[in-house]
């Protein structure tokens, strides 16, 4: 009889198995972790955005109940303590390198962000750190600050580091510029916009934290931690700041209550709780608390951009031109770098046709947290940029702009662009059309007419985005800058009884790996879900990757799993094929099943899989015992996940409220492993695309430069109120065509479609009255300012 047929895994709708311990409050998370002879850190920070240190007096601090150390910058200076490197190396346009000033782990000599660190208290108990911290005194001598992005490069500013002049970090330059120019030169029309990206605050929902433990049984740590990859983690901290073996360390990151990309970077805190841990022998835990988090996780956007836009009679894109200045905080975080250059001007080409493009990018310290990767990292940026352009060019033009996309999207595939990608696959026509159609732009008229009679506004908007998801390859990486390898790992270890356990250098922080990873092995090799164990997060566990960040999980991380079952399969093949007395070539393998082509002798997986580790009947002079393969994967490009978003807003011109009435999103992410994950996660950007376009803004004063948005009393994220029902689709979807599933990503999709389509809407809504532009986030006061504006100019220029 015939093994009844395994239902296929990959495409199928399967509930997450890592929820019931979620659910069930069985989830381990590093705060949750106390060791033997634990002790609690608390961190004396800067309240001041810029001035040097005189004196940091720690003697009251020291007497107090239950302190056990205090450390400052001196002491880990006096111990050649390095400071915290940055991953990704930038060249201006004259060649010269960026500059790196020195991000020492405690400020030493100069505090330069309010939340600058100084000063290590550890105690017995939080309370006690706390207190005691509270005694310390530190003799600051205030400086000026600089904090406003547009103005840090102007002459007389205040120098964030002395030795970087006119506090510019880098400026690059990418694209054909002259080719560019020589498109503007010729246009029949140019649109120009003046765009500023708002700076976000990632909230992931669990804090930062860290829990460090000295052995002084093999001169070795073990570092707990809410980090999204951990080898990276231990490479940065062992080999570049602390000078220790890699060996000598391991990095665990257990259940991690989302990142967002803020939890990817090697952070200050991380390096002086694993120092600390040796100086007192004991383990040392921080958990940052929320206001704390505001102060010291790093901040996502900020930038400042003039973009140009240039179209002939017809309206077919010539050219763009963008000059953006990027705000990179007080120090470079671990890949803020890149963020504005690599990962935002090679997307400036969109969905689009565009034959010339050039980009410059000026990147700036300020007195402010360091700026690094938040969802989409550069994507969101770019898409903004060209969407928000193309939507402008359409109503200066009097073209619709649904009419004026399709004049101009790419439609013969792979197309390289003139921004240095090569697209492999895409069909945005039939996205947008199907966004079109769910959204019934076709009754759109009909509604806003309704709105005018109710005395609202409405307006419809347009997003089509793509994002190079999966950061790769290393070859090319590496040619524009990355210090390191952008491959990924996975291992197959097969039991006698032929559960399966995978390790995976990728890592979960909410994405529903365990799931997913087991779906494609499960559908594989015939094994149920159930047996199927995921490890990751743990260097001492998982061969060495390069964690989860850029929608990269499954497209590097599943390719990497599927070499390793390649290999599997091979060698279980010529198990079978001993045991059934036939040859390996003569092996299919389907539904778990390993039969002898054109007959009906078997085998089972199981069958196999014991004889892998009992070799009674077993081929030795030709095969190893055990069934376990590991295979790392460096993909040969990007994959390049698109969509088509339409949104229609309700405006009400007496009070600047903003109501997203309708939202609907197109997605083409290739083959889909799980469609219930894939839309969980597209409503998850949608949010925070939303809660940037309408409401999140992180304000510092500009003339002391203490952070005015440092609490959720001031920090608006969104409510669930604040969010409309989704109408979301993934396309039947262009596979990817150079992974082995086809896939192309979907985690910081919705992030990136969603702000331009906001946007768009809210100013085709207010289009009627005369405004031409609002920036971001469209909050009710900004809103009905525009309005007042354009009624009474003069009083509100």
């Amino acid at each position: 009889m015939n093994a009844p047929e395994q239902q296929r895994m990959i495409g199928a709708s399967v509930k997450r198995k890592e929820d019931y311990r979620f659910l069930t409050g069985s989830g381990q998370y590093t705060d949750d972790i106390v060791l033997p002879q634990q002790t609690y850190a608390v961190f004396v920070r800067s309240p001041y955005a810029h001035a040097t240190i005189q004196s940091v007096n720690t003697d009251a601090a020291k007497a107090m109940p239950g302190v056990i150390a205090i450390f400052t910058g001196a002491d880990l200076a006096a111990e050649n303590v390095g400071g915290l490197p940055c991953g990704w190396l930038i060249h201006s346009i004259d060649g010269s390198p960026m500059r790196e000033p020195p991000h020492p782990v405690i400020a030493h000599t100069k505090a330069r962000h309010v939340g600058d660190q100084v000063a290590l208290v550890i105690a017995e108990s939080v309370k006690e750190a706390k207190d005691a911290a509270e005694t310390i005194e530190v003799e600051y001598d205030m400086l000026p600050a600089v904090i406003d992005t547009a103005h840090a490069a102007d002459p007389g500013q205040p120098l964030v580091h002395d030795d970087v002049p006119n506090n510019t970090c880098y400026t690059w330059g990418h694209g054909d510029k002259s080719a560019t120019d020589a498109a503007f030169a010729g246009a029949a029309h140019v649109t120009t916009l003046e765009i500023v990206n708002n700076r976000l605050i990632p909230n992931a929902i669990e804090p930062r934290a860290v829990n460090a433990s000295y052995s002084p049984q093999d001169d070795s740590y073990t570092v707990y931690v809410a980090n999204q990859n951990p080898h990276v983690e231990r490479l940065l901290m062992a080999a570049f700041v602390l000078s220790l073996p890699e060996s000598k360390v391991r990095v665990v990151a257990p259940d991690v209550g989302g990142g967002f990309g803020s939890k990817i970077f090697l952070y200050a805190e991380d390096v002086a709780l694993t120092w600390a841990s040796k100086k007192i022998r004991r383990p040392v835990k921080w958990t940052a608390d929320r206001s704390e988090s505001f102060i010291s996780d790093a901040h996502g956007r900020d930038h400042v951009t003039k973009a140009e836009l240039a179209l002939d009679a017809n309206g077919k894109f010539l050219a763009m031109r963008v000059h953006t200045t990027a705000n990179m905080g007080a120090y470079l975080s671990t890949f803020a770098s890149s963020v504005p250059t690599i990962l935002y001007a090679t997307l400036l080409a969109g969905q689009y046709t565009t034959p010339a493009i050039y980009a410059e990018v000026k990147a700036v310290f300020t007195n402010t947290v360091p700026v690094d990767a938040y969802r989409g990292a550069g994507r969101p940026e770019a898409t903004y940029v060209v969407e928000r352009l193309v939507e402008t060019a359409a109503h200066e033009m009097n073209i619709d702009p649904a009419e004026l996309r399709r004049r101009n999207f790419i439609r013969a595939f792979p197309y390289a662009t003139p921004v240095g990608l090569t697209y492999d696959t895409g069909d945005y026509e039939a996205c947008l059309g199907r966004a079109l159609e769910l959204a019934d732009v076709a009754g759109f008229a009909a509604r806003r007419d309704a709105s005018k009679r109710n005395g609202k506004l409405r307006g419809l908007g347009y997003s089509c985005y793509i994002e190079a998801c999966g950061l790769a390859p290393s070859n090319i990486a590496g040619a524009l800058g990355a210090r390191a390898g952008l491959f990924e790992a996975g291992e197959i270890r097969v039991h006698p009884t032929g559960s399966v356990t995978v390790f995976t250098g990728s890592h979960s922080h909410g994405q529903g790996h365990e799931t997913t990873f087991a779906q494609v092995v499960s559908d594989r090799l015939g094994v149920p879900i159930d047996n199927i164990e995921i490890v990751h997060g743990d260097t001492g566990r998982i061969p060495f990757g390069m964690g989860t960040y850029g929608s990269r999980s499954i497209a590097v991380g599943g390719s990497a799993i599927m070499k390793a079952l390649d290999k599997i399969e091979a060698k279980a093949k010529k198990i079978a094929a001993h045991l059934l007395e036939a040859s390996a070539e003569d092996i299919e393998f389907h539904n778990g099943v390993f039969r002898v082509s054109g007959t009906d002798r078997t085998k089972t997986f199981t069958d196999i899989s014991l004889a892998a580790y009992v070799p009674h009947n077993y081929p030795l002079e030709t095969l190893e015992p055990g069934l376990d393969e590991s295979a790392f994967y460096d993909p040969t490009n990007f994959t390049y996940p698109s969509g088509a978003y339409v949104c229609e807003v309700e405006v009400d011109p007496d009070t600047g409220e903003t109501r997203i009435d309708r939202f609907t999103a197109v997605d083409d992410f290739g083959n889909v492993i799980n469609p219930m994950i894939v839309e969980g996660q597209v409503h998850g950007g949608l949010g925070q695309g939303i809660g940037q376009a309408l409401l999140e803004r992180c304000v510092y004063d500009t003339e002391t430069g203490q952070l005015l948005s440092g609490s959720y009393m001031d920090y608006a994220m969104p409510r669930a109120s604040d969010l409309p029902s989704f109408n979301v689709e993934t396309a039947k979807g262009t596979p990817c065509t150079h992974n082995p599933l086809g896939v192309k990503g979907c985690g910081e999709a919705g992030a990136i479609g969603s702000p331009p389509a906001i946007i768009n809407a809210i100013v085709d809504a207010l289009a009627p009255l005369g405004v031409k532009d609002i920036q971001m986030p469209a909050t009710p006061h900004r809103v009905w300012s525009a309005i007042r504006a354009v009624q009474s100019p003069a009083t509100h220029s």
